[in-house]
């Protein structure tokens, strides 16, 4: 299967904020597979010196500024694009909480309303996380978890799980503007992101993750696998509304303590798995899984 976008090394895609952990791989996919790319940056995050560098060794690469709540910065990122991809993390030493739940939300209105008035904008991927599926009061009832369910925003208040609140507002934002404003949006809804140097157990993804795991919906990403999905749904020409993105399962003591090791960056520390038993997955990607098979048919294109 070809990519919908023949003349892809004509193709213009913006990335935002391309500064953060999935921005730079992003770019760095995009750029190996023919398109210009705008990488638009918030100011933080350490990977700004690998976008500057990319940039001195591609001429396909520009370089942004961008302000979540400066939308004239925003518009100006995203001038002469066909397509976008967005995704919002705070700075590191910046935790969830109220405050940050209303910063994601209008930063999301923000990039939708702009979407809407750049004349050349064909698709926005919007990055939204697993947390904005799976919280809810009546989850054990529940037979499985697709792109179909949606964490209720009172719950998550009540249970102060910020990370999946904000994430749920920001999403539903998002829709709430492309549809009103016409964008041809679609979502990628991930699951713990594993890059190793980010993680720790203060992660705000995490809050809950026993629950989650006794829930049978603690999944995971790899960024590899989170890149491609991007770029998928992106290419093809059927993708619509959400997709759930993981390739790893938490559902096993083994796989808990795997996890936990992972998360304590010290993989010869004793970890216990007492108290854990198997829990079924009640989670489901296989929206995904069929737009992943028609992208990896079409990878003899890519190079």
């Amino acid at each position: 299967m070809a990519p919908a976008f023949v003349h892809r090394d004509r193709n213009t895609v913006c990335v935002m904020d391309a500064s953060c952990r999935l921005g730079v791989s992003l770019v760095e996919r995009l750029l190996r597979r023919g398109y210009a790319v705008h990488a638009a940056t918030y100011g933080h995050g350490e990977s700004s010196g690998s976008l500057r560098r990319l940039s001195g060794e591609n001429r396909r690469l520009k370089l942004f500024h961008a302000d979540p709540f400066d939308y004239q910065s925003i518009v100006d990122a995203m001038k002469g694009c066909a397509g976008l991809f967005y995704t919002f993390e705070p700075p590191q030493d910046q935790s969830y909480d109220e405050f940050l739940v209303e910063v994601e939300a209008r930063s999301a209105h923000n990039v939708l309303e702009a979407c809407a008035q750049v004349e050349t904008m064909e698709r926005a991927v919007f990055t939204s996380s697993v947390t904005a599926v799976v919280w809810k009061e009546n989850r054990k009832a529940a037979a499985e978890f697709d792109e179909r369910e949606w964490s209720e925003p009172n719950f998550c208040r009540k249970y102060k799980l910020w990370h999946a609140l904000a994430k749920t507002l920001a999403e539903k934002t998002a829709w709430a503007l492309a549809m009103d404003r016409g964008v041809d949006m679609v979502c990628v809804n991930a699951g713990l992101l594993l890059v190793a140097a980010d993680l720790s157990v203060a992660n705000p993804y995490l809050k809950g993750a026993a629950q989650m795991y006794e829930d049978g919906v603690l999944v995971t990403v790899d960024v590899d696998f989170l890149v491609d999905a991007h770029v998928a749904v992106y290419e093809s020409p059927s993708a619509f509304g959400r997709y759930l993105c993981f390739n790893g399962a938490v559902c096993r003591p083994h796989d808990a303590v795997k996890l936990e090791q992972t998360l304590s960056h010290d993989a010869a520390q004793p970890a216990s798995s007492d108290g854990l038993r198997a829990t079924q997955q009640r989670i489901q990607n296989k929206k995904l899984n069929q737009v992943m098979v028609d992208f990896d048919a079409g990878r003899h294109v890519e190079e």
